[in-house]
């Protein structure tokens, strides 16, 4: 039972760091999806008032 320590690290290594890998393209799918909802209020606001139509009601 020499190294248990150094066994037991090792076989949670990948566990982990599949674990941060997911959160990690998680994290960044969100944050893209976030930028691209405000992008596109945006520019759908640029040309409602280009329109000359209301502002929208977000409520």
């Amino acid at each position: 039972m020499d190294n248990w320590w150094l066994n037991a690290v090792w076989s949670l290594t990948p566990t982990v760091l599949i674990g941060l890998f997911f959160w990690m393209v998680l994290r960044l799918i969100l944050r893209a999806d976030r930028t691209e909802r405000r992008v596109y209020r945006e520019i759908e606001d640029e040309e409602r008032a280009k329109a000359g139509l209301p502002a929208r009601d977000d409520a």
